[in-house]
Parts: structure tokens; C-alpha cells; sequence
């Protein structure tokens, strides 16, 4: 048998495993909850800010990718050795989207009525708030964008969002890396948007559920 009969084997024995999991962790899935990263220059973060995006219940990642070091297919993406490593297979279970430019994203963002937040620094003459400030719950569709490693958020994506959104720092060092910053500010964002989605089943608090769903899954025993 080779390597590769041996790994269809091992994917055929798990697929009602896999099956009981997606249909367990489906309600807790963050609708219309986008991650968006733009130009990030090291491929190996995408994988891992993946992996926090699947983790977390975020609903879909965007790439912005003017280089092209994405391929356009996200079948081609899941089968990247790269990715597929530093985002612990999370890219097979992910829905990714790559675009030629900022502008381009944004277009299509907002043609399917979605509001963007960026997570920069306070930025002078845009609502800036601090993570823990934020409401998140306010839009039915909310894009959050993380910029490039070397050189942040672009002037232009912190021009076409609603607002600007950081992280209280109080060290010497006042920065994270995309890793780290992209899950403190998906985790509370997903937080509150699975407590809303817990609690109403329409925009606007329309709706209550008779019977609020779970916002968290019993720990595997």
C-alpha cells in the first residue's frame, strides 16, 4: 500500500468522525464574520492566523495577494504543504478568497453589504476605540482586516472602513505579531457575535429564541 492509499484509508475511517464534528460545531459558527489580511508578507503567518479563524468560529478569510503568492483556487490552497502545515490542516475546513488589491476587496465587500473595521492604532479624524470598547453585534455583516507584518494597515483600508480598532498595550514593546494579534481581536469578536447569535435569531434583537443556543461545547471526555 502506498503513502497515498494509506492516507485515503485513514480520511474514509474518520469521515463519520469528521461528519459528527462539522454537525456539532455548526451552530456555533459566526455567520457573516469575515477575517481579512492585507499583503502579509510571510505565508506561513496566513496559515496560522487560519487556524485561529477556524478555531474561533470565523466564517470565512480573505487575502489580500498583489503578488500573486496565493493560488486562485482554493482547492490549489488547501493542497499547499506550507499552509496546510502552519495552519494544522485548518486550511482544508477554511474558506479562503485571495484579491489583487485592497480596492478590490473592499468593492466586493461592500457590494454584499459588508462594514469593515481595521485594527491599527488610533488613527487622527477616525473613530478609534480600543478592543474591549467595541460593539461588535451592530452590523450583520462586519469585515475585520489585519495589516501586513512589516508595515501595517494601508492608508487606503483604514480610509474605507467604519472605524479603527487596537489592543491596549502596556509593555516596552508595543506591538504583537499577526498571529497573536489576529486571535486576541477574533476571539472577542467572535464572542460576542456567538452571545447575540445565541440569543436572537434576527438583526435588530428580532426574534428571541425561545430557547437560547449554546455558546460553548462541552470540553471531550
Amino acid at each position: 500500500m502506498t503513502p497515498d492509499d494509506i492516507e485515503t484509508s485513514e480520511r474514509a475511517k474518520s469521515k463519520p468522525g469528521v461528519r459528527k464534528r462539522a454537525k456539532e460545531i455548526a451552530p456555533f459558527r459566526c455567520k457573516n464574520l469575515i477575517a481579512v489580511l492585507e499583503n502579509p508578507t510571510d505565508i506561513a503567518n496566513i496559515g496560522t492566523v487560519i487556524r485561529n479563524v477556524n478555531a474561533l468560529g470565523v466564517e470565512k478569510v480573505y487575502v489580500v495577494d498583489p503578488g500573486g503568492s496565493l493560488p486562485e483556487d482554493w482547492q490549489d490552497l488547501r493542497e499547499r504543504r506550507t499552509i496546510s502545515k502552519t495552519s494544522v490542516s485548518a486550511v482544508k475546513w477554511t474558506f479562503v478568497k485571495r484579491f489583487d488589491s485592497t480596492d478590490a476587496c473592499f468593492d466586493h465587500l461592500e457590494r454584499n453589504n459588508f462594514v469593515s473595521v481595521v485594527t491599527s492604532p488610533h488613527v487622527k479624524g477616525k473613530t478609534s476605540i480600543f478592543l474591549h470598547e467595541g460593539d461588535f453585534t451592530e452590523h450583520a455583516k462586519l469585515a475585520v482586516w489585519f495589516g501586513s507584518e512589516a508595515t501595517g494597515i494601508s492608508d487606503l483600508a483604514v480610509s474605507r472602513s467604519s472605524m479603527c480598532v487596537s489592543i491596549p498595550m502596556f509593555g516596552m514593546i508595543e506591538s504583537l505579531n499577526l498571529g497573536t494579534s489576529s486571535g486576541i481581536v477574533l476571539y472577542e469578536v467572535a464572542k460576542q457575535r456567538r452571545e447575540y447569535q445565541s440569543l436572537y435569531e434576527k438583526r435588530n434583537k428580532r426574534l428571541p429564541r425561545k430557547e437560547p443556543l449554546p455558546t460553548t461545547i462541552a470540553p471531550k471526555v
